[in-house]
């Protein structure tokens, strides 16, 4: 063959000599993308700049504006981490580097943990490494080769992983460091620009928490310092917003090792935040055609087993106990209950769709180490529900769960979010052609409503695909909320039927759906994108009430009075401080509204009303600010 063809995403397309690199053809196309290119995509595969292109092939070059791309740059900079590690700490040991969804880590063996000073040497070992602008080569060794090179490193960690490996070993090699790595990686350390290395955590080797406790380093890196900079401003703000400190400031909840770990007790004022999400989550359920359920905590062990959850799902759930020499579970799921509710009776065609929602508390195992806040916890409650239906009805029910699913998160304030369709993982249960007609449902649904979305391979959930949405917060930070699966294998699980038109019996199918996912982990959501101060509708307090001086208490109690009597969530702080204190006070607990009331008030009977962040509003009538008020609330508008 004298030449190939070489076609771009732009369907352009032009001939090669055989044995062109991506590296090559950047520089055909232009040398601003040269100069950005990082990797490139060669029929579909992720592969080096100087991988050598033999046939025909589509080629898509990548820099840091590409998902793909930043995947590639964050990798490559855990590798120039790991090597400043090994210069200073020549015993240090290692286990993975990742690039993750924003930067990097390295776990590490290094006995002692690090220290923060530790953190500024190896961020400036790094620095010299990109200076020597080492170029990474890549080499596929055979497996003895690669056993024999980390034996005489003395790498424990890398032995194992080549141990369990089944295909043929890669290692890449920059300066005098060498990893065992698939790759691709930039072209050289000179590459990594800007860097900042973040935090250490500890992580047990393979998330197992009987394995040796490794040193995680965290890290960012970006081709501009303006990138950099801009990170470390948003992660400074995400610190102002950290849900854990603001739950204690603001007395929300408290999670207590007496209790134990992952285990969250809700605070008045959270009780009652948390009260006001359900009460709206259950008038919007029973608005649009869904019936509750409660179920409860503990099952029979054979029903998980019957469900599946024993098969796939074992390692995430708490030891079983026996009650009267049968074993019981404390349940990590609420769909078996469903199940079982609907097996109660008999089921007509005409009944269908039976769509039965639950806030089911369940309780999962899961390691301390990725315990955090409401955002990872052991038991949670789900806003969960299940929908029974005919195979006709499979098109009309999705939609209407992504329909309720905008309009509860919009409500809450999150109007920009991320679809994916996930497909099926390597472990299921059920048949090719259930899973194909669950997925096509599903991408179809999402069509017609013309949401955008990408396919996550290998992410659905044993019995069936799904789609989840991730909303954005005010940071840009996405968080995993709602996800909705269809099922064709639960009902034939637990032998499901319904009578049909034609009087014989038919197999129904089912959705698990949740719009707001757990309600810990997305009150802890809306802490954060907030930063404590709700919007009025959810606010623990809407408005306080501040007597200038112990003359106009009488008063105050009165206004505060007639405010909860008209259904305000109102407070009076009493204390004999002056009134710029309990102004200030009032801004900290951030309480929407102020109203201040002195002897001009008293005299007048109105109130002086203060609007937090915004100031004096001026004095006014009660009934005027309560029709103020009211509108807001009833807005659901932010603050």
């Amino acid at each position: 063959m004298d030449t190939i063809q070489i076609r771009l995403p732009d369907n352009s397309a032009f001939e090669c000599t055989p044995g062109v690199t991506p590296a090559q053809i950047a520089q055909k196309v232009g040398r601003a993308l040269a100069a950005d290119a990082l990797a490139a995509v060669v029929n579909g595969q992720v592969v080096d700049l100087n991988t050598p292109i033999s046939s025909d092939a589509e080629v898509r070059i990548l820099t840091f504006e590409d998902e793909q791309g930043r995947e590639v740059y964050w990798h490559s900079s855990a590798h120039v981490m790991a090597h400043a590690v090994k210069r200073l700490f020549p015993e240090a040991r290692f286990g993975v580097g990742p690039a993750i969804e924003a930067g990097f880590y390295y776990d590490i063996d290094v006995g002692a943990p690090f220290a923060p000073e530790d953190l500024a040497k190896i961020e400036a070992e790094m620095r010299a490494i990109v200076q020597e602008d080492n170029p990474f080569r890549r080499r596929e060794v055979a497996k003895e080769e690669a056993v024999q090179l980390f034996q005489q490193r003395g790498e424990t960690y890398k032995l194992q992983l080549l141990e369990a490996m089944d295909e043929q070993p890669v290692i890449y090699e920059e300066g005098d460091f060498v990893d065992l790595c698939r790759g691709p990686h930039v072209p050289s350390t000179g590459h990594i620009k800007h860097f900042k290395l973040l935090s250490v955590a500890g992580a047990y080797w393979r998330g197992d928490e009987h394995n040796p406790m490794l040193q995680r380093i965290y890290g960012i890196s970006f081709p501009q310092k303006k990138q950099l900079d801009e990170y470390l401003e948003r992660q400074e703000e995400a610190r102002k917003r950290d849900h854990r400190r603001l739950g204690k400031e603001l007395d929300l909840f408290s999670i207590s090792e007496e209790v134990g770990p992952g285990l969250v007790l809700w605070h008045p004022k959270g009780a009652l935040v948390r009260a006001i999400i359900e009460e709206f989550w259950r008038r919007e359920h029973l608005k649009h055609g869904y019936e509750l359920l409660y179920s409860p905590h503990i099952a029979r062990l054979d029903l998980w087993g019957r469900s599946g959850h024993l098969d796939f799902f074992r390692e995430n759930m708490f030891t079983p106990n026996e009650v009267e020499e049968v074993p019981y579970q404390i349940k990590p799921m609420n769909c078996p209950f469903h199940l079982v509710v609907y097996k109660s009776r008999t089921r007509s065609y005409r009944e269908l769709p039976l769509r039965w929602a639950e806030l089911g508390t369940v309780y999962r195992y899961e390691r301390s180490g990725v315990l955090h806040g409401l955002l990872r916890v052991r038991g949670f409650t789900q806003d969960d529900a299940h929908l029974f239906l005919r195979p006709d009805q499979l098109d009309a029910e999705i939609a209407g769960v992504l329909d309720l699913t905008l309009y509860m998160l919009g409500s809450f304030g999150f109007h920009d979010y991320e679809v994916f369709l996930s497909t099926r993982p390597e472990r299921y249960v059920g048949t090719l052609e259930n899973w194909e007609r669950a997925t096509a449902a599903l991408r179809e649904a999402l069509e017609r409503k013309g949401m955008a979305y990408k396919v996550d391979p290998g992410e659905g959930v044993f019995y069936g695909p799904k789609i989840d949405i991730k909303i954005k917060d005010v940071l840009g930070r996405s968080w995993q909320c709602t996800t909705v699966q269809v099922d064709f294998n639960e009902p034939e699980r637990f032998d499901l039927s319904y009578v049909g038109e034609d009087n014989k019996p038919h197999r129904p199918i089912m959705i698990h759906r949740a719009l707001l996912g757990s309600l810990e982990r997305f009150f802890g959501i809306l802490i954060e994108h907030y930063a404590g101060a709700f919007p009025i509708w959810l606010a623990p307090v809407q408005a306080i009430v501040l007597p200038v001086s112990d003359d106009n208490r009488d008063y105050a109690r009165e206004v505060e009075r007639q405010l909860r009597e008209a259904g305000i969530r109102a407070a009076m702080d009493e204390r004999s401080e002056k009134i710029g204190h309990k102004i200030r006070e009032a801004e900290l607990a951030k309480i929407p509204y102020m109203l201040i009331v002195g002897g001009k008030e008293v005299s007048t009977g109105q109130v002086a009303v203060r609007r937090r962040r915004k100031g004096d509003l001026g004095q006014m009538p009660l009934p005027k600010f309560l029709e103020m008020i009211g509108e807001e609330i009833l807005s659901k508008a932010p603050q």
